[in-house]
């Protein structure tokens, strides 16, 4: 079903308004801009009323919502609100922070069905969804790849001084420095630990670099060239 309902109201006062279907929008709509009179001017929101989602966007002075069904998630009525505000902004200018209650409904309305059915069946916009939906399987894979980083060792960190912050207030001092000075202890192991981890590769690494040296010298990987000449050179003064 997509979007079935629009408006644009600035505080109290609604400027403009359409809907698709009969239902009770409207009403739901005047009391969820009654709750927001203390929120601050930027704000999003969602407001579930079964069947329905209501979403709301709060942008200099003005707020903009709209209903849709469950189906269409949360991107493509956001989508359709960022594109009223800008339209709206664009159409009347200064006019829509001082203009009377609608206002500008005979104009505007026009605007709001147009575009709830453009982003109810355009199908490009269903695009916005799917990429969403890859958006955030990639951030899980993000945020799983972080975590067995963490695991490694700096996760085990992080949760000791976590044990030392919550105990604080549990615990006399003694008890507080002793779990410090295990913690640091702790920290200092790891720390060698990869410290004598990082010296082997270097160490192997070295050592490989010296062997591809030689092997090249020597002409070939057993180093044979080399070997028989030191054995030549050693076996040349005992024949004199």
């Amino acid at each position: 079903m997509g979007i079935l309902y629009g408006m644009v109201a600035r505080g109290q006062v609604v400027l403009a308004e359409f809907s698709a279907t009969q239902t009770n929008a409207s009403v739901v709509a005047r009391l969820i801009l009654e709750r927001m009179k203390e929120v601050k001017n930027n704000c999003i929101s969602s407001f579930s009323h079964h069947p329905y989602i209501f979403h709301v966007k709060g942008t200099d002075g003005l707020t903009v919502l709209c209903m849709a069904d469950d189906a269409s998630g949360r991107i493509i009525p956001f989508a359709f609100l960022e594109d009223i505000h800008k339209k709206i902004v664009k159409t009347f200018g200064r006019a829509v922070h001082s203009a009377s209650a609608y206002a500008m409904n005979d104009e505007f309305s026009r605007v709001l069905c147009q575009q709830m059915d453009h982003f109810s069946r355009n199908p490009n916009v269903d695009r916005l969804n799917r990429l969403k939906g890859e958006m955030n399987q990639v951030q899980s894979v993000l945020i799983d790849n972080i975590e067995n980083a963490l695991e490694r060792g700096d996760r085990l960190a992080l949760l000791v001084e976590k044990a030392i912050t919550m105990q604080q207030p549990m615990q006399g001092n003694n008890s507080t420095v002793a779990l410090k000075r295990k913690a640091r202890s702790y920290k200092n192991v790891i720390w060698w630990r990869d410290c004598k981890f990082t010296a082997t590769l270097m160490l192997l690494f070295l050592l490989t670099i010296v062997y591809v040296s030689l092997a090249f010298v020597c002409n070939g990987l057993f180093l044979s060239s080399c070997f028989n000449h030191m054995t030549m050179a050693s076996v040349v003064p005992h024949m004199f």
